[in-house]
């Protein structure tokens, strides 16, 4: 992922956080990769992206390595993958979980990719573009890197389609508003913007696919939605004094009954490169 607006996420600024908010967020993204729904969101993109065996492919904001490691997989040996990402913590943390397979590890800037012209064949981005202060020269960038007939996969988040249910409209109203541009990034409609965006980027054969991820307890939710995670620490959450013990008590008591509910559209968009 690559530093976002003066107001961050924590995801977004990654090596600038306390070492035990680092090591938490590093934990949550392995969490995160392992949640149901987003492997369904993976599993989606991934038969639109279609990477082929001996394919260089680039995994724009790799984090931990997971998904350029299953890159590698599809592949082969006689292809590989480039896991670039801007957090020298998060590269760190991805050698150390790496598994032998054909995978490059670097830090670097998604929106000055150090690689040569066509270069690739294949680039995968996952929930970095929402973080990122400028997402069509990052998307210029990966399309620059990839050759001609080569294919882009992107992957984000409509933090807009964000809904609750089992919990008070008003109250959620507030926590999510209150949030955003802290525990969720302000490019909250990046998800339902790849589409128009690889389209003036001249890409053609571009297909876009909505995976609505419902999460139907509080736990399941609390992997994916900082604002549901009780863990997220106090001096993160910027609401005002306390909306957030209130809130949490809401989502805690609609756990309880079993009729809390959260969704979340997140889209995969692949397009080939002229």
């Amino acid at each position: 992922m690559e530093p976002a607006q003066m107001e961050r996420t924590p995801f977004a600024d990654l090596d600038g956080q306390p070492r035990e908010m680092t090591a938490m967020l590093l934990a949550a993204l392995d969490e995160m990769g392992r949640h149901p729904e987003i492997r369904r969101v993976r599993r989606t993109a991934l038969e639109s992206f279609r990477p082929r065996p001996g394919w260089q492919v680039l995994d724009a904001g790799s984090g931990t390595g997971e998904v350029a490691r299953s890159l590698a997989a599809a592949v082969g040996p006689s292809g590989g993958v480039i896991a670039l990402d801007y957090s020298a913590a998060t590269v760190a943390a991805a050698l150390e979980r790496h598994d032998g397979s054909n995978v490059r590890y670097t830090a670097g800037d998604v929106s000055a990719i150090d690689l040569p012209a066509g270069s690739v064949d294949g680039v995968w981005c996952e929930r970095v573009l929402q973080h990122v202060d400028d997402a069509d020269l990052a998307i210029a960038e990966m399309v620059r890197v990839t050759r001609p007939g080569g294919r882009l996969c992107l992957i984000d988040t409509d933090w807009s389609s964000l809904a609750f249910d089992g919990v008070p409209p008003g109250l959620a109203r507030t926590v999510v508003a209150d949030m955003h541009g802290r525990l969720t990034p302000r490019q909250v409609d990046m998800g339902r913007t790849l589409r128009r965006r690889l389209v003036g980027k001249g890409l053609k054969d571009v297909y876009a696919t909505p995976v609505t991820c419902v999460f139907g307890t509080p736990a399941s939710a609390a992997v994916v939605l900082p604002m549901v995670n009780p863990m997220v620490p106090e001096h993160v959450w910027t609401t005002a004094p306390g909306v957030r013990e209130k809130w949490l008590s809401h989502v805690d008591e609609a756990g309880a009954r079993s009729d809390f509910l959260a969704v979340l559209t997140i889209w995969a968009v692949t397009g080939n490169v002229v």
